[in-house]
């Protein structure tokens, strides 16, 4: 389609009585047919500028065929074919740029790198995906990927702009490459013309730049250039902005200026609102991921739909293994591993964590060690950290598998890449550099031997950012590690990394054993809470775990002070707990949960008992989403529930229908109340 610019070049090319018999008949019905009139006074003192504003407010997508038929009646037809012309390359460029849109997409999508196996072969994402439960938020109806952009029945009005809700490693941006791939294979969605997938950890890389939403497009997909000056505001397209909880920007929606020309320039971060607000674009679609802490960053009334990602079924759980796995045995023996164990079973939900389950056990059957299976998040990912290591160690090292997991290669790469993943950490980096690698002492060819941890974003992901970039393969590897290297930190050196009181340029070193280590955990407890957007709520959950005795044998050679350790005393879990009865935020007491959860406290579903009896949080309060993270946290603690009183936990038929996967994981489950119209009245369920 000619753009206002090559219409306003036409116009410039008629005399002045031409132009003047051109803007009669754009006042005449029986000439235009079908076309409104655009009314005289609005053309009576309109210049060419002004006319050109008329038409294509007037006629958008049909502005160059009424220009066409107006220039006819004036009997130009050197403007009429000129203009044919432009309109017939503007359309196959268009149909180029979509072809080359979709190349792009199959390429950087066709692949599950995070499922790629020890021989270092990537997967293709059409074997590997699993298909994930997503929910509408509010009526809590199953949502098919395929129809993310149709309204649920029942539902009035337009479907623009929609929100995926999720926990961290749930899939949610395997989730959108999925749709891209998708797109590009010509499977779904064949009415949008252009699917542009963005992640704020590269919008991030942009801060403080200016851009006009066709530089921007072109930053990250060269290939749309073949669009010419094209901006996509008059086709059907659909943006993704995926991890609004990794987003560094500001997003200020009250204060930001208000833009409705998409060749406008401003900062990434106006450009963003604006286009969320619907200010620009405002019929193209808009799918955000992100956790639920991070939710709120966004008006509530510039989302039209919210759902949520629930993850794996347990069907679903076995099929992701045995598609990971073409060794038919080998895939069922994993599976009836994670049988065996309640909280391996339940937390297996979490895809990130069902892969690295799957791991594990992988080398845990080879080596038919079954005697403690990780049962934690923190033991998981230390055992996943010893799986790698050691493949290191046989792939590139050549030793055996039966030697020592920990040299001095393994244990120099592991505790850089923890100084790495905290620095940048600490910085909202989540995409980083090679002088950055070197900075921490990381040597970059050793680093890429641990490619299930760290990887390099390959040049067809850059866009048109040429430089070696770099990231943890998820973001909850860089939380552990950074984890690991506060650990080491405060066990070898006293130093406490997360002391409030350091200034920039000294760290804080302590004395008193006991007085520190609280410090450490209460400094920790309250940065996390203090988060807007839960960045840091694995990273305080790994270093809870880290603080138990056993899993810090595991890492044994990382820490130089023999016998020296670092555990969480009664003190610290007793802050935890006074956190949780302070802070009215479900999301905030519900991370904490994790937290004792990993700490292996007994009294775990005592707290969660309290907190849902508590007059500070009625139970009828929590979403669905925050009734399932509490009921993850029960089936995941290794807590038995012999006898399971429900009207201690809530007195609410919601409360009995949400709490149901726990009553059914009890021998005995009581309920007793006086809510004559619920049928479960009164009765003991017996398993």
């Amino acid at each position: 389609m000619a753009t206002p610019a090559e219409l306003l070049a036409t116009l410039k090319d008629l005399a002045d009585d031409e132009f003047k018999e051109f803007k009669w008949y754009l006042q005449q019905a029986d000439i235009l047919e079908d076309f409104p009139v655009i009314p005289k006074s609005d053309l009576v003192n309109a210049d060419r500028m002004d006319t050109v504003d008329k038409i294509t407010d007037t006629y958008d997508k049909n502005a160059v065929e009424v220009t066409i038929k107006v220039l006819k009646e004036i009997k130009r037809n050197d403007l009429v074919q000129r203009l044919s012309n432009i309109n017939s390359t503007s359309k196959e460029a268009l149909t180029d740029c979509q072809r080359k849109l979709k190349v792009d997409l199959r390429k950087k999508f066709q692949h599950l790198f995070v499922q790629s196996t020890k021989s270092g072969k990537q997967m293709l994402m059409n074997e590997i995906y699993t298909e994930l439960h997503i929910t509408d938020e509010n009526l809590e109806r199953t949502v098919n990927i395929g129809n993310l952009l149709e309204l649920l029945p029942g539902q009035d009005g337009s479907l623009r702009t929609l929100m995926m809700k999720g926990v961290s490693g749930i899939g949610k941006t395997v989730t959108t490459q999925k749709f891209a791939l998708d797109w590009a294979e010509d499977k779904v969605n064949s009415n949008t013309l252009f699917i542009f997938p963005f992640t704020f950890r590269e919008l991030n890389l942009l801060k403080g730049k200016k851009y006009c939403w066709l530089d921007l497009i072109h930053h990250f997909f060269a290939d749309t250039k073949g669009a010419g000056t094209c901006s996509f505001d008059k086709f059907p397209t659909m943006f993704i902005l995926d991890g609004l909880d990794e987003c560094q920007l500001a997003l200020d929606f009250h204060n930001n200026e208000i833009l409705t020309d998409v060749t406008d320039s401003a900062s990434v971060d106006v450009l963003l609102t604006n286009l969320i607000m619907g200010k620009l674009f405002p019929s193209a679609h808009v799918w955000i991921t992100t956790t639920p802490e991070a939710a709120g960053r966004i008006p509530r009334e510039s989302i039209d739909m919210v759902t949520e990602l629930r993850g794996f079924s347990h069907p679903k759980q076995e099929e992701y293994i045995r598609k990971r796995f073409r060794n038919k045995e080998l895939a069922s023996r994993i599976i009836s591993q994670i049988k065996t164990s309640r909280s391996l079973h339940i937390m297996c939900q979490i895809p990130v964590f069902c892969w690295i389950t799957a791991s594990v056990l992988e080398d845990v059957l080879k080596t038919d060690d079954r005697g403690n299976l990780p049962k934690t998040l923190t033991e998981m990912y230390i055992h996943f950290l010893l799986v790698q290591s050691k493949l290191a160690n046989v792939k590139h090292h050549g030793r055996s598998e039966t030697d020592p997991i920990w040299s001095t290669e393994t244990s120099t790469m592991i505790l850089s890449l923890g100084k790495l993943a905290f620095e940048q950490l600490q910085k909202g980096n989540l995409i980083f550099y090679e002088e950055d690698l070197v900075e921490c002492g990381t040597d970059i060819r050793a680093a890429s031997k641990y490619s299930e941890v760290i990887s390099e974003i390959s040049k067809e992901n850059r866009g048109l950012n040429q430089d070696r970039q770099f990231s943890f393969v998820h973001l909850s590897f860089q939380e552990f590690l950074a984890t690991i290297h506060v650990i080491v930190s405060f066990i070898n050196s006293r130093i406490n990394l997360l002391s409030e009181e350091q200034s920039t340029s000294k760290q804080s070193v302590l004395t008193t054993e006991q007085s520190a280590v609280n410090q450490l955990y209460q400094s920790a407890v309250n940065k996390a809470m203090q988060s807007s957007n839960g960045h840091l709520d694995l990273f305080l959950r790994f270093l809870s775990g880290l603080s138990l005795q056993n899993n810090q044998e595991l890492l044994q050679e990382l820490l130089k002070q023999s016998g020296s350790s670092l555990q969480c005393n009664q003190d610290t879990v007793q802050y935890i707990k006074q956190k949780i009865r302070e802070n009215p935020c479900p999301e905030r007491c519900i991370n904490l949960f994790h937290c004792l959860n990993e700490l292996k406290d007994q009294s775990l579903v005592e707290e969660i008992q309290q907190y849902l009896s508590s007059g500070c949080l009625s139970s009828n309060k929590l979403s669905p989403a925050q009734w399932s993270a509490l009921v993850f946290i029960l089936l995941s603690s290794e807590n038995e529930f012999e006898v399971f009183d429900l009207k201690k936990f809530s007195a609410s038929e919601e409360g009995f229908l949400r709490l149901q996967p726990v009553v059914q994981a009890s021998r005995l489950a009581m309920w007793v109340c006086n809510l004559a119209h619920i049928k479960y009245c009164n009765i003991m369920f017996y398993f």
